[in-house]
């Protein structure tokens, strides 16, 4: 056997990792990934995440994840220390819908009562909507959110996004704003502010969903080949709406899904209850990734420790996430056109239970 090949069976030999799987988290493929102690996140900003990891401790989400470390992040000096010693960092392997997007808290102007002005109602969940639960009977359903409504005796899907906006129903509104396509945007965010034309800014939030499957109006764009998909961002599909009024309607009625909200006293919050920081807060899909978790990201203009804190109908995988980037004219203009591969990590408890290799 030559040098050059035993060095190559060293080599390939050691670089085999397992691929780690834990039982609270099934479809999630993770391989342990070494922490550079020496490069961790800037001092400052490992403090804030420290304090952030602390705050995030009282809710019962995070407790059943981190466990005892949320007590003894109580007695520690060293932020650093406490994340090298008590967690291990994994990386989330990567699969082809990795990808880092942004989001932000919008602001539409309204009124309390509808006018030739003010027409489009922002609606509170209806009260025959049904939440459908048969995870207990059928497996494959558990993460599945389903909504219906009842019909003589049978539970039927709920009205579509097109046939809410269109056909007379018995839906209470909060209030009227005045620009449909910000309109749709908001359901898009999840939580917004709408100030009022008596003066009073109001918080509203994301309350509940009619229960169809979400679809992105950019890829529409892309399918009728007038937008490229490096072309698609929230400024670049405004622009096209504005620019062709007559074509509103059908493009934003080929997302099926509606977001009814609720009024809220407190800005942006997300699934997780806590209200929602700029760049440490970020929406996962949570049949990958549990809500409370602590993760660190990478792309090309990012590279930070985040939470997860939040979810949304355009989040799905493994490997996406959405960075949570505030609120006003620069947080839109920054999410608006973040899209970014994406790599990212799991930060557990080095005695996390019920892990499976493979």
């Amino acid at each position: 056997m030559t040098p050059l090949l035993i060095v190559m069976i060293l080599f390939l030999g050691c670089s085999k990792q397992e691929i780690i799987i834990f039982d609270s988290m099934p479809k999630t493929r993770l391989m342990l990934s070494n922490i550079d102690t020496n490069n961790l996140i800037l001092n400052d900003e490992l403090r804030g995440t420290f304090e952030h990891f602390q705050s995030n401790c009282q809710y019962s989400r995070v407790k059943k994840i981190y466990g005892d470390l949320c007590e003894k992040s109580l007695d520690v000096k060293s932020p650093k220390e406490f994340f090298i010693n008590y967690f291990n960092r994994y990386k989330i392997l990567e699969n082809k819908s990795a990808l880092l997007t942004g989001y932000f808290e919008p602001l539409l102007q309204g009124s309390r009562s509808k006018s030739e002005f003010y027409s489009y109602p922002l609606y509170e969940p209806p009260s025959n909507l049904l939440h459908v639960e048969l995870g207990d009977a059928y497996s494959k359903l558990k993460t599945m959110r389903l909504r219906g409504k009842l019909v003589d005796g049978k539970i039927v899907a709920f009205n579509d996004r097109k046939s809410i906006n269109t056909q007379e129903n018995n839906l209470s509104a909060i209030c009227y704003v005045h620009d449909k396509i910000a309109r749709f945007f908001l359901e898009v965010q999840g939580s917004g502010r709408v100030q009022l034309n008596n003066g009073e800014t109001i918080f509203v939030g994301y309350a509940d969903q009619n229960g169809h499957k979400y679809t992105s109006i950019g890829k529409v764009l892309i399918e009728k080949k007038v937008l490229t998909k490096e072309e698609v961002s929230l400024q670049s599909i405004r622009k096209y709406l504005q620019n062709h009024p007559e074509l509103i309607d059908d493009i934003l009625y080929a997302n099926r899904s509606f977001v009814f909200f609720k009024e809220r006293s407190y800005s942006a919050r997300g699934a997780l209850g806590i209200e929602l920081t700029p760049m440490q807060s970020v929406a996962v899909d949570p049949s990958f990734i549990p809500l409370g978790s602590l993760l660190s990201l990478k792309s090309d203009s990012y590279k930070q420790m985040v939470f997860a804190e939040d979810t949304g109908g355009a989040i799905r995988g493994s490997s996406r996430a959405d960075l949570f980037l505030g609120f006003g004219e620069e947080a839109l203009e920054k999410a608006g056109s973040l899209k970014e591969k994406l790599t990212l990590y799991m930060w557990l408890p080095k005695n996390y239970k019920g892990k499976i290799s493979k």
